[in-house]
């Protein structure tokens, strides 16, 4: 027997060392996000460690499938053949217009939306017609504050939607709510943007749609609904300034998915610069209106020519907290540590 005994110990060892690789590679799987240029509008690519997917709004229409392409290349670059969710936060042309051009590119599982639109969009109301047909072919669900949106690996909670928001009877005090008030003469499709907070472990991220002042105000105070977060993806492309009670995230960096020409604004680039406890800004275009004080420094800004090259930033994140930016015009990234 004592000779026996060695032999196996000799052959279960390659079993154990293939199980702890197979342990460590499972525990280095990383969220990874990919912010992808369509022009200003909004396209987001969620990947899990599960390896499945959402995908948040799919740019403009038109342009020769221009945005759709973007988002197919994005999708290979991560190893996705399907989407599994494809949420759209509303119905302007700037977040769904490339819906058809995509879906004839690559699958989509479950269609997600707020419900049909408070504007007329194609001489009618409720959904564009070509988002109508679109979701005529899959699953579709109408999404509220609160709900799941079932990503294996991630937890994925629906934050605004149709006007309304996250309510918790554990939301803390906003020390940034002092003296706003909400402003008059908001409507349209803007505020009823459903968005989405994405965690990962100890990490979290916030995608708010292009709600605006008033539903951000509501949103946040007088107690802050979403909570404390890693990364924060600017509301409504950095064109219509926040209530400055958006200091209450806290986020360590803050992405703007402005263009050349259309977000980015100065003032909206100065409030959020100055976020008490704001690590670093990046941004997807050089803004034309802004400066050089008020733009990021090129090394954080994926698409700096006013002929746009299509550049995407990555975040990957490790449920420690900790996550890198990858901008992929230059090849530079930064780390942040987990806290």
């Amino acid at each position: 027997m004592s000779k026996v005994r060695p032999i196996l110990a000799l052959r279960l060892l390659p079993l154990l060392v293939l199980a702890l690789v197979a342990v460590s590679a499972q525990a280095a799987k990383t969220l990874d996000i990919y912010f992808i240029d369509v022009e200003a509008g909004q396209s987001t690519l969620i990947v899990s460690p599960s390896g499945q997917s959402l995908l948040v709004d799919t740019g403009y229409a038109g342009n020769s499938g221009r945005d759709a392409l973007r988002i197919v290349q994005a999708a290979k670059a991560a190893g996705v053949k399907r989407i599994d969710y494809l949420l759209t936060t509303h119905f302007h042309n700037d977040h769904v217009g490339g819906i058809d051009n995509l879906v004839s590119r690559i699958p989509v599982g479950t269609f997600l939306d707020h419900g049909r639109s408070v504007e007329e969009v194609d001489g009618k109301n409720g959904y564009p017609i070509p988002y109508e047909k679109v979701i005529a072919t899959g699953q579709h669900t109408v999404i509220a504050p609160g709900d799941k949106i079932a990503v294996k690996g991630l937890d994925v909670t629906v934050l605004t939607s149709a006007g309304k928001h996250l309510e918790k009877r554990d939301a803390n005090a906003n020390p940034f709510c002092d003296g706003l008030k909400p402003e008059e003469g908001e409507s349209g499709e803007n505020p009823q943007s459903a968005g989405v907070i994405v965690e990962f472990g100890k990490f979290r991220f916030a995608d708010p749609g292009d709600i605006i002042f008033n539903e951000e105000l509501a949103l946040e105070c007088p107690n802050n609904q979403a909570g404390k977060i890693d990364l924060y993806l600017t509301a409504h492309h950095g064109t219509h300034l926040s209530p400055r009670s958006v200091y209450g995230l806290g986020p360590r960096v803050i992405v703007m998915n402005n263009g050349a020409k259309k977000g980015g604004l100065p003032a909206e680039w100065k409030l959020l610069r100055a976020m008490p406890g704001l690590e670093d800004l990046w941004q997807l275009h050089f803004s034309v209106e802004g400066s050089k004080e008020t733009n990021s420094p090129d090394l954080m800004i994926a698409n700096v020519e006013d002929v746009d090259e299509g550049k995407y930033l990555k975040v990957s994140a490790a449920a420690d907290g900790s996550f890198t930016v990858y901008n992929s015009r230059n090849k530079y990234m930064k780390h942040y540590a987990a806290k």
